[in-house]
């Protein structure tokens, strides 16, 4: 019976009070036997409604019992993944997880792998009962171990706990079903299984952060390819320049032009400052600029990026930022040199910590707060700040919202369909 049948049922039968002489449609006597028949059918439906509570009553008691296979909810209510063994690197996890499996081997060779009592008899036989024990022993064991190199293939990065949940309903109905046998998975080999679960878990996640840096170091690296591309065309460029200024430099002194002579002197000055500032950039590596920039299409109005590019033209590398990845091109709210930059945009991460959008990688520059609130913490480090743009334009996203589906038409489509 369902619930959702179930109260119906008991408002039509079971609190309806039993039918007099004349309770028939027509108001003909009931005929006989059929009151009988009624009262029967009355009390298997109290009988029934009554094992439904003691179901529903069980059900919750034996909540903590229950295995949790969503993985979202349980990455959730894990949060921020922590080490069970703590290792450097992934192949320190791969030569411990070698180690491990040759422990869970010689346990199993060395009959340490599962418990059960040596006085169990069958058919008045001690050696028929040792013998059905033995092979119900390696029955059990095949299943256990059927079922925790299960947990560990089918193991996510950040599931552990669920696995390990998993494992134990396993050595329980083990337990249960030898019970005649006193038969149960031993502690130590269900700790070395645990452990391997553990390892396993540990591994995955290293790996994954070892990729994630991997591809970031990556980024870096393309990143700073082209400082030193930009750095030096600008260079080359700029001393080229400078030597268009000095050949006519001599030509006006030959003439003896000191108007112009005066004038490209102030050039050339211009120029030797561009040059050793250039240089300058290209030798200190923790110059640049910080920019904060948000994308209200994309991650909504309340969320901006604050990190740093040492670029010649910091708006090239907002660009790529809004390439293919995102609907819409970023606002920038400020472009700010500073000598320094690196420093700075750890302090503005270090101020804004508590607000990170992803929390488990920091290198992930997003943040809760509006442009308004970096403003303020970013004055308070640099002093005054020459431009800073408040509100975002947005011009596209704007533009944009016009042709959205109306999302409660979109959800009445899908209802009617």
């Amino acid at each position: 019976m369902t619930d959702d049948l179930a109260p119906p049922l008991a408002n039509n039968h079971c609190e309806r009070e039993a039918p007099e002489e004349d309770d028939t449609p027509n108001g003909d006597p009931v005929p006989t036997g059929l009151g009988d028949e009624l009262a029967e059918l009355r009390a298997a439906l109290a009988a029934a409604q009554a094992e439904l509570d003691r179901t529903r009553a069980a059900g919750a008691s034996a909540g903590s019992d229950v295995v949790e296979l969503d993985d979202e909810r349980v990455l959730q209510e894990v949060g921020i993944y922590r080490y069970h063994h703590p290792l450097e690197n992934a192949d320190a996890y791969r030569d411990r997880l070698r180690e491990l499996q040759e422990r869970i081997k010689n346990t199993v060779k060395q009959g340490g792998a599962i418990e059960a009592s040596e006085m169990f008899t069958f058919n008045n036989s001690l050696a028929k009962g040792r013998k059905m024990t033995s092979d119900l022993g390696k029955l059990m064991l095949r299943a256990y171990n059927a079922e925790a190199d299960n947990c560990v293939r089918s193991l996510r990065a950040g599931n552990v706990l669920t696995a390990k949940k998993r494992l134990e309903g396993s050595v329980t109905s083990i337990a249960k079903l030898g019970s005649m046998m006193e038969m149960t998975i031993s502690p130590q080999y269900h700790e070395l299984r645990n452990e391997e679960l553990e390892l396993t878990a540990d591994f995955l996640m290293k790996v994954q952060e070892e990729k994630e840096a991997g591809r970031e170091e990556r980024e870096r690296l393309r990143e700073e390819r082209k400082v030193e591309q930009e750095l030096a065309a600008e260079k080359e460029r700029l001393a080229k320049e400078r030597s268009h200024f000095v050949n006519a430099l001599e030509a006006l002194r030959a003439n003896g032009d000191e108007i112009g002579v005066a004038e490209l002197e102030a050039k050339v000055a211009g120029l030797d400052e561009a040059i050793a500032q250039n240089d300058y950039r290209a030798a200190n590596i923790r110059a640049g600029y910080v920019y904060v920039i948000s994308n209200r299409g994309a991650f909504g109005h309340d969320v901006v990026k604050i990190g740093l590019t040492r670029r010649l033209e910091p708006m090239d590398r907002v660009r790529e930022l809004g390439d293919a990845s995102v609907p819409f091109p970023f606002d920038v709210h400020a472009l700010f040199f500073s000598e320094d930059a690196v420093t700075l945009e750890n302090e503005l991460h270090h101020a804004f910590a508590e607000r990170r959008v992803n929390v488990v990688n920091e290198r992930r520059e997003f943040f809760f707060a509006t442009p308004e609130q970096v403003r303020v913490v970013l004055a308070e480090k640099v002093g005054n700040l020459l431009e800073f743009t408040d509100d975002p334009e947005s011009t596209q996203y704007l533009q944009s919202r016009k042709y959205w589906p109306d999302p409660a038409a979109a959800a009445a489509s899908g209802r009617s369909a």
